[in-house]
């Protein structure tokens, strides 16, 4: 099975989602997206996957969505979109897309949906 892991390695439940798949028997592709960055394009086909909104899919966590106005009621998702775009901080983490589905593993065990 194709499955993919949009991980942190330095987040705990990115961390335990991953060994949770590997227990499973597979092997992932794992994308730090830290590193590799997002598209609008990108983010905004894993959100419509996954059911979330950019608001939902934001990490709200630390000073950095607060301080970009962010959570602000009025805020909109295509500013939220492209903030996630310019500090990819900003996506919650992990994201896993398998052929059966794709989730934001929050709880990790979300992840056994789609596995």
């Amino acid at each position: 099975m194709s499955i993919t892991i949009f991980h942190n390695p330095n987040c705990g439940t990115s961390r335990n989602v991953l060994q949770m798949i590997r227990d499973a028997g597979h092997e992932p592709e794992v994308v730090q997206y830290l590193k590799t960055g997002w598209t609008a394009e990108q983010l905004t086909a894993l959100f419509n996957e996954a059911g979330l909104t950019p608001r939902e899919a934001m990490r709200t966590k630390g000073e950095l969505a607060e301080g970009l106005g962010l959570l602000n009621d009025g805020t909109s998702d295509a500013t939220i979109l492209a903030a996630m775009v310019e500090h990819p901080v900003l996506v919650e983490r992990p994201f896993v897309r398998t052929p059966k589905g794709t989730v934001l593993a929050r709880p990790k065990e979300k992840v056994l949906d789609v596995l």
